[in-house]
């Protein structure tokens, strides 16, 4: 039977716990839209699971792996795992510039912002955030990013990126950036003959959950699951490596790109890291 092109994709299952790569605009619970929550969506999908309890949250716009408990024993573990920062997370980011490192830590505090659903950074009324960045793939006036947050802060990755210049090269909270077009960084772009307008490469938030390890008990292998970009954020990272920084074999890592395209695990050269408090955790990118 094919699949239907609005159903949710399941990384994993079994017994305890699915895992899903939620796509971007589905809300992890209820909001002011009146859409259906991403519980909603995946109980009609699979009725016969019963009850799904929520793990931890992912942003409505940010898309990627997010982990559904199916018993109570398993939503308690799982979210010991995250408020405990045993839960490792890689994400993607599209951002515009690049850093002047390409690897460290951002550690600015994180506050509350006066305007609906935005936070800021606040040295001294923000709580403790800290997140490690990798350059993966510098792309002419763009970069793409792995970004690990240590600690959980709500738009953590966002907030950190935006207040460091590099902000996601499409995110309506934190950038005055809008969508990608092609034309805005292929040389001698030609438009097309068949469309009045430019379609835009992407047009959501560029950022996505792609990477999650999760500890298995004592005794067991942690296991790592990934979740596989869609097919515009894919076609918009290819586009930019081919038309920009000489193409992909002028990369400084040359095997990042067939990596993530084949939905394969990333390795971070980040340094051993001391376990973060786990009072106040916001789990919510």
């Amino acid at each position: 039977m094919a699949k239907d092109k609005d159903e949710i994709g399941i990384i994993y299952e079994d017994a305890d716990i699915l895992v899903i790569n939620k796509p971007a605009g589905v809300s992890v619970t209820s909001d002011r839209s009146g859409s259906d929550s991403i519980l909603q969506v995946l109980t009609d999908q699979r009725p016969e699971l019963g009850e799904l309890r929520l793990v931890h949250r992912l942003d409505k716009d940010t898309s990627g792996v997010l982990v559904v408990a199916l018993n109570r024993e398993a939503q308690t573990f799982c979210s010991r795992c995250f408020a405990g920062h045993d839960a490792r997370k890689v994400y993607l980011a599209i951002v515009r510039g690049r850093p002047a490192k390409d690897k460290g830590f951002i550690s600015d505090p994180i506050a509350k912002n006066d305007k609906i659903q935005k936070v800021k950074i606040d040295s001294q009324h923000g709580k403790q955030a800290k997140t490690f960045y990798q350059v993966l793939l510098p792309m002419g006036p763009m970069c793409l990013l792995a970004a690990s947050p240590i600690t959980g802060r709500t738009h953590q990755i966002r907030i950190h990126l935006s207040h460091r210049g590099l902000p996601l090269a499409i995110d309506p909270l934190y950038a005055e950036g809008g969508a990608i077009y092609l034309s805005s960084f292929k040389s001698n772009y030609r438009p097309s003959r068949r469309r009045e307008e430019e379609t835009p490469l992407m047009e959501r938030l560029t950022l996505h959950a792609y990477q999650l390890t999760l500890p298995a008990g004592a005794g067991k292998t942690p296991m790592t699951f990934i979740a596989p970009l869609d097919k515009k954020f894919t076609a918009t990272i290819k586009m930019l490596a081919k038309h920009t920084s000489g193409g992909v074999n002028n990369f400084e890592y040359p095997d990042v790109l067939k990596r993530i395209l084949n939905a394969e695990p990333l390795v971070l050269d980040m340094p051993p890291q001391r376990p973060e408090p786990a009072e106040d955790n916001d789990d919510s990118e």
